[in-house]
Formats: C-alpha cells, structure tokens, sequence
C-alpha cells in the first residue's frame, strides 16, 4: 500500500506506532512500585493498568471535545498510577519516578520498521511528523531517538488543547501546516482514535495493525514498509 500522488505529509501516532516503551510498562510500573512496597504481580499491574487507562478515556470521551493540556495530562497519569496501585497509602513519589522514566528516551525504542521507512518516504519529499496523545514529555523522547530526532513536524494534544478523535486535533493540524485534509495521511494503531478519526476528518487513514493474520480491514498494514511497496 504506497501512499496516493495527492498526499504531502504523512503523520505516524507515536506509542504502539513508531515507538513502544522498553521494558513494557507492566515491567516498569512493578520494578517502580517494589521500591515503595508493592507486592502486586506483573499479571494484576498489568490487568489494572489497562482498566485504569481505559476509564480515563471513557472519561474524555463522555465529557465531549476532547480538551486537554499539561496539567490534564498529568492528572490523568496520577489518577491511573493511584488506582493500579491502590493497595498503597500514597502513590505521590512513585508517580513522580515513573514520570520520569517515561520521559527518558531510553526507555523507549523504535520499531524496526520506522528508519527505513521514514528514510524511503522522507526521499519521495513527503514531508513527516508525528500526531500523538501525549504530553510534552514526548518531545524530548522524540530528540533521543534515532529518525524522530529529525522530526520536523510534532504534534501533541497537550499543546494542541485537544486529543484525537475530536476534529477539532485534526483541524488544527491542517492549519499549522498550511494543507488540505486530502494532502494528509495518518498512521496508527488505534482503530478508533487514528483510523476512523482520520477518516471523518477527510484525511487518508492507515491502520496499523502489527498482530493480526490475515489483515483485520481494508486500509490496514502490518507493517510500515508497506507504505514503501516492501
């Protein structure tokens, strides 16, 4: 699946499409909270964190436009950090660690597929960038990571004051880079809130779905490189 003649920018989600955290968060969040007393599994950290972030996104979505900024986004990390780990008085300095260390590049790694991928676009003169929920932490992981350090184009929700799927993230991209939505594509792996949001928005939406044999859906790839015919 090579990308259309008329597209002149094409933006990547970042976490589960470009990069992924290392170790997994599960991981993380267990080897942080056994400093401070936690003796919950990996399994149940996992189960929980999972529960946890899926309620803060029935969150925004019930509340309707998706506004966020900074301080949102970090309240959003405290609650879910708090309800995982619940069996501790007070999660304050754990929150602390691991906002730090999602922060640090290194705890990040890029998918396999990406340098090449973004060298063989970037040489057809398509212009890249990344459009992601995040918050600003993610500019510094972006700077520490080969490729994303070149990136010219970074779009995050927390500056943007809105998160996909709102229109509203997808609107004021187009005016930030001065083009149509048909010159726009979008790559991720979230099928609501990259593919379908991308879709209403008018731009050409690529789902990323790296696990699933055969192809879940028309307009899905399993990997980057098909977006350069490999």
């Amino acid at each position: 699946m090579t990308l259309p003649p008329s597209v002149r920018c094409c933006l990547f989600d970042a976490v589960g499409t470009l990069i992924c955290p290392c170790p997994p968060v599960g991981v993380a969040y267990r080897e942080a909270a056994r400093r401070y007393g936690c003796s919950l599994s990996g399994k149940e950290i996992g189960t929980r964190f999972r529960v946890a972030f899926r309620r803060q996104e029935n969150l925004d979505a019930a509340a309707g436009g998706g506004a966020t900024d900074e301080a949102r986004e970090r309240r959003r990390w405290q609650t879910i950090v708090a309800e995982v780990f619940d069996d501790l008085a007070d999660t304050t300095a754990l929150f602390d660690d691991l906002w730090a260390h999602f922060a640090d590049p290194r705890h990040w790694r890029l998918f396999d597929d990406v340098a090449e991928t973004w060298q063989a676009l970037a040489a057809k003169g398509i212009r890249l960038g990344v459009a992601s929920n995040f918050d600003a932490r993610l500019r510094g992981v972006c700077a520490g990571l080969p490729s994303l350090d070149r990136c010219s184009s970074l779009f995050v929700s927390s500056e943007l004051g809105v998160r996909k799927p709102s229109p509203d993230f997808f609107r004021r991209i187009e005016g930030a880079l001065g083009l149509q939505s048909e010159q726009i594509a979008l790559v991720g792996d979230d099928w609501d809130n990259d593919y379908l949001a991308a879709q209403a928005a008018g731009w050409r939406a690529i789902y990323l779905d790296r696990c699933s044999q055969p192809l879940s859906t028309a307009g899905s790839i399993q990997s980057l490189r098909a977006l350069i015919g490999f």
